[in-house]
């Protein structure tokens, strides 16, 4: 097959396993040359990027640094844990606020109970006051009966 054939270039005889040491060096070769191509465009390609000038992002990163330092922000995580410790005391005193609320509440409605029947209760004085200014007058007439019937049964 391939050590059987032979190739004849410019009167020279090349066989089998030459033809493939050359294809093999020869595609190497071609291999290599593509790349280097290609890597040379590619530095082409970052060579023509142009690099923004970074002195107005260097200001800037500086003035946050200044500012930072300014507002002390080390300091910032002692304050955010007071202020967390705050917001935990608020919030229980919220939480006993609005038990006090429902309780003043029921309260309201236990007086508004109470009012109702201290109402009925003032009725029923009433009541038995008339019954007993009835009872009275009765009493007394009844008295008055009784002492007039003495008084006829005993004449002086």
């Amino acid at each position: 097959m391939i050590e059987d054939s032979e190739l004849k270039i410019g009167g020279q005889t090349f066989k089998g396993a030459w033809i493939a040491v050359v294809l093999a060096i020869g595609s190497t070769i071609g291999g290599g040359v593509w790349t280097a191509s290609s890597l040379y465009s590619r530095l082409e390609a970052v060579e023509s990027v142009q690099v923004p000038d970074v002195a107005p992002l260097h200001e800037s990163i500086q003035l946050i640094e200044q500012q930072l330092k300014d507002n002390d922000i080390s300091q910032l995580s002692a304050k955010l844990a007071t202020l967390g410790t705050n917001l935990i005391t608020i919030s229980s005193q919220q939480e006993r606020l609005l038990e006090i609320t429902t309780s003043v509440s029921k309260l309201e409605k236990d007086i508004e109970t109470m009012r109702a029947i201290v109402a009925k209760a003032e009725l029923v004085v009433e009541d038995v006051n008339k019954i007993k200014s009835n009872w009275d007058t009765a009493k007394t007439e009844y008295d008055d009966i009784w002492r007039a019937l003495d008084a006829l049964a005993m004449p002086l």
